[in-house]
């Protein structure tokens, strides 16, 4: 048995099983959950040494849950991992399109094959927790006339036939992973990204003072989230991913922050992995 445990969303066939095993290797032990707080829970307590997560999508954009997981949790940002997504549809061997009554996949996968979905209105779509268990129950079940959305490795695995090749809407489709664990990443002086959060004080023109900031900074903001801080009412904290050129001007940033704008929780600072 590995001594390497990674947690991951979903069953082998699943985006995070592809995403685990080519940052990880073949030998690394995969923990399988259902949903993405337990891949969090793992990671937190030690029944994981990383937990891989789904954070955006190219298309569908940022899973918000996930950011308050990794805050909740104390997690650290080890590093980022871009997959291409291509999604097939497939059933039962045997079968044609207008034999299938239902598809059923994870709503994001929905989502980003709605412009194919939309040829067949006859077919109904059911939302579920995870593209390869669709294709895996599709597989044990015998389930004929329904259809799932998953990768070709899942249609492999599975012994299911691919009716149609690369449904989604954009062919140019990556999904963004976070590579987590529970300590503390090393500094890494040749890092150019960072993920953080910062809690704005109730001021009129903080966040626009703040962005200003940050720009002068040399900061170059690829994701901005905000959600309001529930015990505390008209504030804000803003998950964000910034890609910068030089680290002294974005830890001089983060000290800026501190000072100025509210509290700022760093979560990672990595390499960008972007395609």
């Amino acid at each position: 048995m590995s001594e390497l445990k990674v947690a991951i969303q979903g069953i082998p066939g699943s985006f995070h099983h592809q995403v685990a095993i080519r940052y990880f290797g073949l030998d690394a032990e995969l923990l399988t959950f259902n949903t993405f707080e337990p891949v969090a829970k793992a990671v937190a307590n030690g029944e994981a040494k990383f937990g891989v997560m789904a954070i955006e999508n190219s298309i569908a954009g940022a899973i918000l849950p996930n950011y308050d997981l990794i805050d909740r949790y104390e997690l650290n940002i080890r590093d980022e991992y871009y997959l291409p997504i291509a999604h097939q549809f497939m059933a039962l061997p045997g079968q044609k399109i207008e034999d299938i009554l239902s598809v059923a996949s994870h709503p994001m996968a929905l989502l980003q094959c709605k412009t194919f979905l939309a040829k067949y209105p006859q077919i109904i779509q059911v939302e579920d927790i995870d593209t390869a268990s669709v294709a895996k129950r599709i597989s044990e079940q015998k389930l004929k006339g329904t259809a799932a959305i998953a990768s070709e490795i899942a249609a492999e695995i599975y012994g299911l036939e691919i009716l149609a090749k690369d449904i989604q809407t954009v062919k140019d489709n990556f999904t963004r992973f976070i590579i987590l664990q529970k300590e503390k990443t090393e500094t890494l002086y040749t890092a150019n990204k960072a993920s953080f959060k910062i809690t704005i004080k109730n001021q009129a023109g903080g966040l626009a003072k703040l962005l200003t900031m940050l720009f002068e900074k040399g900061l170059d903001l690829s994701k901005i989230q905000s959600i309001p801080v529930i015990d505390k009412p008209w504030e804000y904290a803003f998950f964000m991913d910034a890609e910068f050129k030089n680290y002294a001007s974005f830890k001089e940033a983060m000290e800026l922050c501190q000072l100025n704008f509210g509290e700022v929780k760093i979560f990672g600072e990595y390499l960008s992995r972007k395609q």
